[in-house]
């Protein structure tokens, strides 16, 4: 399992004092009020970035850092990941998962006759959709309802699952 998980990316500046346009890519942009840090990924290495503000802007979460008071202290971080410890998620209620952790788990059919990898988890208004690599190299995308996701156990690395009629035609 992922130590740090991505809660957003910096899309650009915002004004000349040193803020940030962040989007989101958690549930709840809000969630950006309760963080006190992120980790920044620059690529090359993950800097602790403590936050001093926060506001929102349409879907957006407009972040100030400490330290960071004009412009070019935050120009070279536009496209970067914004990262929270595992200690600092939000706390999810049963039967849910982050993306982090099902991606790369296998998918098993109830009958054991269909086997794959979740690949990507495709986020959509009403749920989201499990994209499923068949071992025989087909797609899969799989509705995330309870219909046809049985059980998930991180642990083992196992979800399984059962294909309505037609998901695979």
């Amino acid at each position: 399992m992922e130590n740090l998980l991505q809660v957003g990316v910096i899309s650009s500046t915002h004004g000349l004092k040193g803020e940030v346009k962040v989007f989101p890519t958690t549930d709840d942009v809000r969630r950006f009020k309760d963080l006190k840090e992120v980790l920044l990924d620059t690529g090359s290495e993950k800097l602790a970035l403590e936050i001093e503000s926060v506001r929102f802007f349409k879907q957006f979460a407009i972040v100030k850092f400490k330290g960071c008071d004009d412009i070019s202290h935050v120009e070279k971080y536009k496209g970067k990941s914004l990262l929270v410890t595992r200690e600092n998620a939000v706390a999810l209620e049963e039967g849910e998962y982050f993306i982090a952790d099902l991606i790369g788990i296998q998918a098993i059919s109830q009958d054991g006759a269909l086997k794959g990898r979740v690949k990507d988890v495709i986020t959509t208004g009403a749920n989201d959709v499990y994209e499923i690599l068949l071992e025989d190299g087909r797609v899969l995308l799989l509705p995330a309802i309870k219909e046809c996701v049985l059980g998930v156990d991180l642990e083992e690395g196992v979800m399984k699952i059962r294909l309505l009629e037609g998901l695979l035609e």
